[in-house]
């Protein structure tokens, strides 16, 4: 009982935080992602790198500097009015590339003996979580226009896929889906998942007039299918590297990786939808 009410508090000083951060302006939205970004990349640069020396503690930071720098990149496209996009875009090109080549110099002075696994994951880090939350000002920003409901009706809608899913597994779920990467979850789960997401994002399109309902549920499919394969793929990095969770930020819940690894996932393709449909 007691866990139970220490996962309800943490859930609800989270979507206190989480709405706070989206309807008080496009700089909060800005610095809450930031953070967010942030801290999943932390976690997960703990998960997979050595972290015993001051030398991988340093490899962590770079990595996390590494990462963030395509949403710092995009921040600035979306917040700033900049006279000159195109050459903005190479002027971050030209600083972003010889970054990306410092992590293979620190790598040849680190005397690890791993280092072209820690290049690897280091590079991951940049395209599984780095780029996806960049993207996000795709999906948010379009000219002067500032759609932040349709970022938190993502989020809600990946939240509702979640627990539709875990709700109708546990109840009624027998038929393994993955038992090789996640024995708990269930086609029956899933099933379910994707029932109450459709139904929810019919339901988003009513009161969140943004983009029109038709769009939302197709939002709604791309996060009950994508939603959950992230899910599982993040199930598969932490049994690759030996934890169970990725971190101990939430109290109840785990870490940030393990509160958005869904979220995450499912960004690169709402992005290409429906920037796509604009």
């Amino acid at each position: 009982m007691q866990g139970l009410w220490k996962r309800l508090v943490t859930a609800i000083i989270f979507v206190i935080i989480m709405i706070a951060g989206l309807y008080t302006g496009p700089y909060t939205f800005s610095l809450l992602f930031f953070v967010i970004t942030a801290g999943c990349l932390w976690e997960f640069f703990g998960m997979t790198l050595d972290r015993t020396t001051r030398r991988d503690q340093l490899r962590k930071a770079l990595g996390v500097a590494l990462g963030l720098m395509p949403f710092v990149f995009t921040s600035v496209l979306s917040l700033v009015e900049v006279q000159d996009p195109e050459t903005f875009i190479s002027f971050a090109s030209l600083l972003f590339s010889p970054f990306v080549f410092l992590i293979f110099i620190y790598e040849l002075y680190s005397n690890s003996k791993l280092p072209f696994e820690n290049i690897g994951y280091l590079i991951l880090g940049l395209f599984y979580i780095g780029i996806p939350f960049a993207l996000l000002h795709f999906i948010a920003f379009d000219g002067p226009h500032f759609y932040y409901r349709i970022v938190f009706g993502l989020l809600l809608l990946t939240w509702v896929n979640d627990t539709g899913a875990y709700l109708v597994g546990s109840q009624f779920g027998k038929t393994p889906l993955f038992p090789r990467i996640s024995p708990k979850k269930t086609w029956e789960g899933t099933a379910g998942g994707i029932l109450t997401t459709v139904v929810f994002g019919y339901l988003l399109g009513l009161v969140f007039t943004e983009i029109p309902v038709g769009q939302w549920i197709g939002l709604a499919l791309i996060v009950a299918i994508f939603g959950g394969l992230g899910d599982l793929i993040e199930s598969m990095l932490k049994r690759s590297v030996g934890v169970k969770d990725s971190g101990n930020l939430l109290p109840g819940h785990g870490g940030l990786l393990d509160r958005f690894d869904a979220f995450i996932f499912v960004i690169p393709f709402a992005t290409a939808y429906l920037l796509y449909l604009r």
